[in-house]
């Protein structure tokens, strides 16, 4: 969850950014002539502030994520476990067909781990020291499974492409709104008044929140497909076991906010704001994995 977040955060601000940059160099009020909007130019221009938020938050997504945790990459294994960290990994890279992952280890009690990165040949596989605490190395292999398998996968990629797409309907409708209620009913007939710029910020918010379900969604059905990928990696029954430890900790602490920063496993939502939960729920992970044993 921590690297979705911070990559959606990361691609908002870049695209905030753009867009400002654009407005105060005049080319979205150049979009419109003789008091009609070139749509062509319209699309054009939001496919390059859609796409620069998603590709430029892609590319930092390593070096960002990383930073925000605090995590140290393992260059000459110390210990035992580290020494295990890196062979495990390397192992499993090798079996998804992956170049070998940096491997790196961040202070958090609670059971976390992550991977992103631009690219499935140099990504960066993390692990909390609460993960490595309060797992059996079985459970911890299976999250590491996991998280390869989302490397291997190209999911962040492929969220990089997915936001670039949402991001450019989000730009391209929130300045048709914009257009409309400055020149219908603003009546403003020369270049754009102050309801465009108003107008459009708050329908880009508004759309950016509805874009958002659409990432969500995604990113729900990459964790049943990269929980697929560690069974086959790890085993099904160490999967299930960590999903299970999970829940555990989840039921025992009474602290779904908190978990909801795990990078394995989401915090529950209900009702409308289970549209914007970037995992499943863990039952539904843990039975889909039974589901397809029996299959």
């Amino acid at each position: 969850m921590k690297r979705i977040g911070l990559f959606l955060l990361t691609n908002i601000a870049v695209l905030a950014v753009i867009a400002v940059s654009f407005r105060i160099l005049g080319l979205d009020t150049a979009l419109a002539a003789d008091g009609r909007v070139n749509l062509g130019a319209l699309l054009a221009m939001s496919a390059v502030i859609g796409f620069a938020g998603s590709l430029v938050s892609l590319a930092m997504s390593k070096w960002s994520a990383a930073r925000m945790v605090g995590a140290r990459t393992i260059a000459q294994p110390v210990n035992a476990t580290e020494h295990w960290l890196i062979d495990t990994v390397r192992r499993q890279a090798d079996q998804a067909g992956i170049g070998m992952p940096d491997v790196a280890i961040f202070d958090s009690p609670e059971p976390n781990a992550f991977a992103t990165g631009a690219r499935r040949d140099h990504a960066l596989v993390a692990v909390s020291t609460g993960l490595l605490a309060t797992m059996s190395k079985d459970e911890v292999e299976a999250v590491l499974a996991h998280e390869v398998s989302h490397v291997a996968n190209g999911d962040m990629v492929t969220l990089a492409l997915i936001q670039g797409v949402v991001n450019t309907f989000v730009v391209f409708l929130s300045r048709l709104v914009g257009y409309f209620v400055d020149r219908v009913l603003f009546k403003s007939e020369d270049g754009h008044g102050p309801g465009f710029f108003i107008s459009s910020m708050i329908a880009q918010l508004l759309f950016g929140v509805l874009a958002s379900v659409v990432v969500m969604w995604f990113s729900r059905q990459r964790e049943f497909r990269a929980d697929a990928g560690a069974a086959a990696l790890a085993g099904r029954e160490r999967m299930i076991a960590a999903l299970e430890r999970l829940r555990e900790r989840h039921q025992a602490a009474g602290l779904p906010d908190q978990l909801a920063a795990s990078g394995i496993a989401g915090g529950a939502r209900s009702g409308l704001m289970a549209l914007f939960m970037s995992h499943p729920p863990l039952e539904a992970r843990i039975e889909a994995l039974r589901k397809a044993a029996r299959a």
